[in-house]
């Protein structure tokens, strides 16, 4: 790991609610926090709690050295299609596998709503 870089992967220990387009795409008291040195706070969803059924697999990847290889879905709600906003560490790298298989999105491309703060999506965009 890069000198001063962290990780810390924790249960949340709150709600997590997450809209896009006003329709509701994932809710649990199940989530997973990652904190990573410069970044914002990300919360990992277990697959139940999140509205599979409108979610493409795409063909975007990338690959983090403190998380390992990451997989890219579009949510599809209509006509609207919001790119590569949900991406899941599917087999993670060892320091990574408290978030193996659970399902993160962008906070600043949705309506995320943690406990009572919400971050609303002033820049979720819809691609047709």
């Amino acid at each position: 790991m890069t000198k001063g870089h962290e990780i810390t992967i924790a249960p949340a220990d709150v709600h997590v609610e997450v809209k896009l387009g006003g329709q509701k795409v994932a809710e649990s008291d199940r989530a997973i926090r990652l904190d990573e040195t410069g970044m914002p706070a990300r919360y990992y969803i277990p697959r139940d709690d999140v509205r599979t059924d409108l979610l493409e697999a795409t063909a975007h990847r990338s690959t983090c050295p403190f998380k390992g290889e990451a997989s890219y879905w579009s949510v599809k709600l209509g006509d609207d299609v919001y790119e590569n906003v949900v991406w899941s560490y599917e087999t993670p790298i060892p320091n990574a596998v408290g978030i193996e298989g659970l399902l993160c999105f962008y906070n600043e491309r949705v309506d995320l709503a943690v406990g009572r703060h919400t971050q609303p999506d002033s820049q979720a965009a819809a691609t047709s």
